[in-house]
Order: structure tokens, then C-alpha cells, then sequence
């Protein structure tokens, strides 16, 4: 008897704290509903229609609210690249000698022809002096070959000597003269040899590496500068296939150093060349663009920018205002205070103060309000009210805090 009544005591207690879990539900409710009806709580952008659109209600700040204008906006490509320096030249050891002297080090500017330094020319000297002395042996023995010839013309003459032993003296005097042209070609392989020792500059520029030091041993083509031209400088950019039936050489571009401090700095370009050939895997095609001259420019930076296609006048909004969630491209007008949907015909994309507009063909004029991107999703219907900014108190001068 006693379990049976417990039993039904927690039976109660749990339909009474249902009852009242149900009714605080319903208050909570009807109290939300109230205040829909009374307008006091408004429909945020992304929300779903209430009773009606008449009841939303959406509040925007000035900037949320953009203008179609008509203006000039350029159609042109992206791109991107690494400055580099037209003409460039390695200096490299021309025979395999000691490195004595090198007198110029990374910044230095040199001039075409200039000595930089010179390798050890012992050997050379040498070399160069065994080749002198074989050359005056060979004029000797030619001297002697012409002598004899001479003496055999004249025996042949008088019936002393057979003819044969006058061919003979003629092909002696032939072979000396032959040693003698080899023995001063090998005299002036030896000169240049020797000349060769001193490293000059092949280019007017600045040593951008110095890749030996004196004291090293260097073999033949071994690297011992690097000299830039930095009076000619181009960006070598990456176009996309896609892009390149609008690409001529002529057009213009505007670039900025990436990672300068100086943010302002814009630098003027013409494309100069395209490549014929693609690059194998990415399938993109080189663009070199010719630099005007600047301090900044240096070769290795990256640049990045924008070249010009096409110049023109039109209706334009901002790209990020254009909506894609539909079947057609639209954008959110505010007319008479409601908000409703444009449906667009867009154009060409392009820049205009330095933002991403498009060209906007049927569905906005010039003066009609949008909503930018930012307020997000708006049904139509919705009455939009933009709120002004508050203004901002000026700060107090330390005369008035007193």
C-alpha cells in the first residue's frame, strides 16, 4: 500500500512540472508575437518574411547604400613576375690558372673592357716563349731549304745535278715554309693564352656575385663575376592562354614592387615581347615588358600589376555587389524605400578607381541605389531605412577640461 502511493505522488509531481513547462512556452510565445505585430523588433537582412513584407524592416548604414554611375573604367590582365636585368654576363676564367688579383666586389660598377683582375701567367709566359723560340728554328731551317734550292737551280743549269735532286730542294723549301706558318699560329695561340690571364669586363654594369676569391685555382669557364645592366630592365609575366588573344606588344601596363615600403610607387610598362613557345605543364606563355628606369628597380624583385587591354565608358557597379545565388545574376535595388531584385545583363569586367567594377548592360541605370554585399541576403518588399552616422564630438583642448 505504501509503494502504491509513492508511486502515484511522483506521478503528479511530473504532470504538474509539465504544465507548467508547456505554459511558459506558450507565454513566451504569445510575447514574441505581440511584439512582431507592434513592429518592435526588426527583421534582420538574412531573415525570413514575417506576417507580410510591409512589416520588415531593415535598418543600413550610408555606406551599405552604393550609386550607379556611369564612368571610364580599362579592361586588362593581371599579372605577375620577376624583374629581370635585358642584359647580364658572367665573367668567367678563359685558362686554368691561380686567381692572383680581383679588384672589384659586389655594387661596383664597372665598364666594358675595364680590367678586373688577372690570374697567374707563369705558365703562359713560358709557354708563349717556347713557341717564339720554335718559330725562329723554323725560319732557320726555311732559310737554309731556300738556299739550297737555289744552289740546285743553278747546278741543274750547268748539268751537275739531275732534275730530280732540284724537285727535291723545291718540296724541302715547301715542307719549311709550312713548319714555319705552324710555328707562328702556335706563337699566337700562345699570345692569346697569355692574354687571357687578365679578366676584363665583357659589359658595362654592376658586379651583382663575386663567385672566387685571389689564391683560388680556377679551371677553364670557371664563374668569377656576375655584372647587371640595370639600365635596362624587364618583368618577365606569366600570361594564361585564355588571355593572350587580347595581348599586343605595344600595350601599356602599370606595376608596383612587391614588398616595397614605398606603396605609392608605380611603375610604368610597355609589353615588348611575347614568347612563341608555351611553358610545358602550366601551358601559360611569357610576356616580357620593358621598364622605364627607377632607383627602386632592382633585378630578382617581384612585381605585380596590371596590363591594359581596353579603355571605355559605362554604366558600372562593383563587382562584390553582383549576386549569384540564383539562376541569373542579380542585384538588390532600394526603389521608393523597398527593396527589390534586379535581374542583370553584365558585360566586361574591368577597374575603375583602382576597384573591380563590371559593366552593367540592361537591368540598372545611372542613379539607381543597391545594397552592397555586406548587408547580405534581402527579401523584396523589405522597407529599408538608412541610418546616418553619428557624428563625432571634437576632442576637448586641455583650456576646456579645466
Amino acid at each position: 500500500m505504501t509503494r502504491m502511493k509513492t508511486w502515484q505522488r511522483w506521478f503528479i509531481v511530473l504532470l504538474i512540472a509539465a504544465a507548467v513547462i508547456a505554459m511558459a512556452a506558450w507565454l513566451v510565445q504569445g510575447r514574441r508575437a505581440a511584439a512582431l505585430a507592434q513592429g518592435a523588433v526588426s527583421a534582420p537582412a538574412a531573415a525570413t518574411p514575417a506576417s507580410g513584407p510591409a512589416l520588415q524592416r531593415l535598418e543600413v548604414l550610408a555606406l551599405d547604400v552604393l550609386r550607379i554611375e556611369r564612368a571610364e573604367f580599362t579592361r586588362g590582365i593581371d599579372i605577375s613576375g620577376t624583374v629581370k636585368a635585358v642584359n647580364t654576363a658572367f665573367v668567367k676564367a678563359r685558362v686554368a690558372a691561380e686567381l692572383r688579383d680581383l679588384s672589384v666586389r659586389e655594387g661596383d660598377s664597372v665598364r666594358a673592357g675595364q680590367v678586373l683582375g688577372h690570374l697567374d701567367a707563369t705558365e703562359f709566359n713560358w709557354r708563349l716563349r717556347q713557341a717564339e723560340q720554335q718559330a725562329a728554328a723554323a725560319q732557320a731551317q726555311l732559310e737554309i731549304a731556300q738556299r739550297l734550292m737555289v744552289n740546285n737551280k743553278a747546278l741543274v743549269a750547268q748539268g751537275f745535278i739531275s732534275p730530280t735532286a732540284l724537285e727535291s730542294a723545291v718540296s724541302s723549301e715547301a715542307g719549311a715554309k709550312a713548319t714555319l706558318q705552324a710555328a707562328l699560329a702556335a706563337v699566337e695561340l700562345a699570345r692569346k693564352a697569355q692574354a687571357d690571364t687578365t679578366v676584363t669586363a665583357p659589359i658595362s654594369g654592376q658586379v651583382s656575385q663575386r663567385l672566387a676569391q685571389p689564391g683560388e685555382r680556377v679551371a677553364v669557364d670557371a664563374r668569377l663575376l656576375e655584372i647587371v645592366d640595370l639600365s635596362r630592365l624587364e618583368l618577365e609575366a606569366a600570361v594564361a592562354p585564355g588571355e593572350l588573344e587580347a595581348l599586343r606588344v605595344g600595350q601599356l601596363a602599370s606595376l608596383s614592387l612587391e614588398g616595397s615600403a614605398n606603396t605609392d610607387a608605380r611603375l610604368d610598362a610597355r609589353v615588348a615581347r611575347i614568347n612563341p613557345s608555351a611553358q610545358a605543364g602550366s601551358r601559360s606563355v611569357s610576356a616580357y615588358l620593358a621598364l622605364q628606369p627607377h632607383p627602386l628597380l632592382r633585378q630578382g624583385l617581384f612585381a605585380r600589376g596590371r596590363i591594359e587591354l581596353e579603355r571605355r565608358s559605362g554604366v558600372l557597379m562593383p563587382l562584390s555587389a553582383v549576386r549569384d545565388d540564383l539562376a541569373q545574376p542579380y542585384a538588390i535595388r532600394l526603389h521608393a524605400g523597398r527593396s527589390e531584385r534586379a535581374t542583370l545583363t553584365l558585360g566586361g569586367r574591368g577597374q575603375s578607381g583602382g576597384v573591380e567594377v563590371v559593366e552593367v548592360l540592361q537591368g540598372l541605370s545611372a542613379g539607381d541605389q543597391i545594397l552592397a554585399a555586406s548587408v547580405g541576403l534581402v527579401p523584396p518588399g523589405v522597407v529599408v531605412n538608412i541610418a546616418r552616422m553619428p557624428a563625432v564630438a571634437p576632442a576637448a583642448s586641455p583650456a576646456s577640461t579645466r
